[in-house]
């Protein structure tokens, strides 16, 4: 390593910064271990999409990685006079969070967590001050650029309000709250800067240099400035809009000190804050709620899930062969043959919990009249869901293998491919959170990409080209 003073990115943002971020975490690592990088920052705005995987993919190749986020925060308080809404405020700017420790990292969820709450009801992302007071332990907070509340409050011209939300900041997290200066270039930031160093100098609170990645090189500016048209519906051509600028790129360590060659203390404190970073979240497998009977808790059922899921399944299997009989060519012993097998496999993986689960809420779901699909993919395989009321096809009467659903020799978790009528569907979320509890039931986010064809239209659209020119050229697409 060079005897020069290291520097550590620690605002980054990813491609899980949604139609912002242009950085994919694999070029995250290319990048980082091209300059030589001790760790790196991960803190896509208001979000943690990407957190495990930039923690595996990071360690893996021998960077430290440091987990955090942007995150909007609020000074109001429901009922606060003047407001638009009383009942519910907005974001004032935002602050970079970094987790310092285990308790840093479950605080950061927290806060992720009820951000998304806010962002259901008003449809923006964003936590109190009073929430960031209360899940502030093991967190470093840096005071968030241009976008932060105390720049925004600079920009406006309110030097009294800069200087009570920088106190606010600071009594919250105390000498784990820096200021951040930025150079990307813009206006904002050089009017800002005097005003930030006489706070940060008065008020004795320690400065950090940042650079705020969202694209590779330089060149990517024009293909970045369209995403952001993409995620804006807005055109390239019109100024009133956001526009990051071609300094918003993944910066080396030599370009950074040589811009903070006057503030060598903030070249330094990226590094004394990545040493005080201490935690990675790690790949953990699924923990499963006990099964429930009644409603409550039984001590003495989560003992014995394994001779609950056998009662189960032989009373489901005579109820179903007492319906609709055997198949052709087979025999009552040979379902009890195939039923002994898959319970016995699905025992000694300790899976018992995850069907009786399942099975419960889908139970419950026929029961209320709502309709459920008959079950589809590899689960629709096993004579346990089957005798369960999980699916409602015999796989032996169709030839259909329980190995491919569940084997020893490919331990997973199962996966059973459930449909409910889209009209009911939250009533049956709505049972397995009452009953299993709000805190161990969430929904699973999937992202959707922009394919080449799609590409090719949004790109045209933004750059306002003629409709005919963009639909040839999508055209030459295989």
């Amino acid at each position: 390593m060079s005897e020069q003073q290291p520097f550590v990115h620690l605002r980054v943002h990813s491609a899980y910064s949604l139609l912002e971020g242009a950085l994919k975490i694999p070029k995250l690592v290319e990048l980082a271990k091209a300059d030589a990088a001790p760790a790196l920052a991960l803190t896509d705005s208001n979000n943690m999409f990407g957190a495990l995987e930039f923690s595996e993919t990071m360690s893996g190749a021998g960077i430290q990685p440091i987990i955090g986020c942007t995150l909007n925060i609020t000074f109001e308080k429901p009922g606060k006079p003047g407001t638009a809404d009383p009942q519910s405020p907005t974001p004032d700017g935002s602050i970079a969070l970094l987790a310092k420790d285990e308790a840093g990292y479950r605080n950061l969820m927290e806060l992720m967590s009820r951000a998304y709450v806010v962002a259901a009801e008003v449809g923006q992302a964003f936590v109190t001050c009073d929430e960031l007071e209360a899940h502030s332990k093991g967190l470093i907070a840096l005071s968030g650029g241009p976008e932060g509340l105390v720049d925004t409050a600079f920009a406006e011209g309110n030097t009294e309000l800069a200087q009570s939300r920088t106190k606010a900041l600071h009594s919250i997290f105390e000498d784990r709250f820096y200021i951040e200066l930025q150079r990307h270039g813009i206006a904002q930031e050089k009017s800002v800067e005097p005003h930030l160093l006489q706070l940060a100098y008065a008020m004795q609170i320690p400065l950090v240099a940042t650079n705020e990645p969202f694209f590779a090189v330089p060149d990517d500016f024009e293909a970045h400035d369209a995403l952001i048209c993409i995620a804006q519906g807005s055109y390239v051509a019109i100024d009133e809009r956001r526009r990051l600028s071609p300094e918003h790129y993944f910066k080396s360590a030599d370009e950074m000190r040589a811009l903070f060659a006057d503030l060598p203390e903030a070249i330094e404190n990226t590094v004394e804050i990545a040493r005080r970073c201490a935690y990675r979240p790690k790949t953990r497998s699924p923990i499963l709620p006990a099964f429930l009977s009644g409603g409550e808790a039984s001590a003495e059922l989560a003992q014995t899930e394994a001779d609950e899921l056998n009662r189960q399944a032989e009373e489901g299997l005579a109820a179903r062969l007492a319906q609709h009989g055997v198949a052709a060519g087979f025999d009552e012993a040979a379902y009890r043959e195939r039923l002994a097998f898959e319970l016995e496999i699905i025992t000694r993986m300790n899976y018992q919990g995850y069907f009786l689960i399942v099975s419960d809420f889908i139970k419950w779901t026929k029961g209320q009249g709502i309709p459920v699909g008959p079950g589809r993919g590899s689960g629709a395989g096993s004579l346990v869901a089957y005798a369960l009321t999980i699916t409602d096809l015999d796989p032996i009467r169709f030839g259909l293998l329980f190995e491919r659903f569940l084997n020893p020799e490919r331990v997973s978790m199962p996966d059973f491919d459930i449909d409910f009528c889209q009209d009911r569907r939250d009533e049956v979320i709505a049972y397995v959170r009452d009953r299993y509890g709000a805190d161990r039931v969430a929904h699973i986010i999937t992202f959707g990409k922009l394919q080449a064809r799609a590409v090719l239209r949004d790109v045209g659209r933004v750059l306002q080209m003629p409709y005919g020119q963009v639909d040839r050229l999508c055209k030459l697409v295989p």
